[in-house]
């Protein structure tokens, strides 16, 4: 069974400095705002929109930086 919060997208609180260092995220599930603790393998400031990639125990996510793509209109 696949954690609920993989696929979501959230916003860096705290920054991840680098690989093997951590975060934490916000990220808009069960009709709220949770906080995980986040983890890349790159470094990303605070405020940057990232993907959950996938869920650990202990409420740690990987995360991958997010960018929205411009619509076609």
């Amino acid at each position: 069974m696949t954690d609920p919060v993989v696929g979501l997208t959230g916003t860096l609180t705290s920054p991840i400095r680098g690989a093997g260092t951590l975060g934490e995220v916000l990220v808009a599930i069960r009709g709220g705002t949770e906080l995980y603790i986040a983890r890349a393998e790159e470094a990303l400031p605070a405020g940057t929109a990232v993907l959950v990639v996938a869920a650990h125990p202990g409420r740690v996510v990987d995360v991958v930086a997010w960018i929205d793509l411009p619509s076609d209109r």
